[in-house]
């Protein structure tokens, strides 16, 4: 079994006001020194089988057609690899 994950950002031309109002509250809160916030979205997709070229592509798909609106958003896809669960 593996993990491939995909990371969706909105494209670095694009207002991100989440990340911003995050940004602001940071010295409030005591943290200090962060110049900026960018908020995205995570997606974990737990794949039976192996993740060859064409679960690749398929996942590519998925992402660009349904997990991120590509007018606005950027985004990554990766593969995890998951430790077998201890019996």
């Amino acid at each position: 079994m593996a993990r491939v994950v995909v990371d969706v950002m909105l494209k670095p031309e694009i207002l991100d006001p989440q990340g911003q109002a995050v940004q602001r509250a940071l010295p409030r809160l005591g943290f200090e020194g962060i110049s900026d916030v960018r908020q995205g979205k995570r997606f974990e997709l737990e794949v039976d089988g192996p993740v060859d070229e064409a679960a690749l592509a398929r996942i590519h798909d998925l992402a660009e057609s349904f997990l991120a609106n590509t007018v606005i958003e950027d985004f990554t896809v990766k593969v995890e690899e998951v430790a077998e669960a201890a019996k």
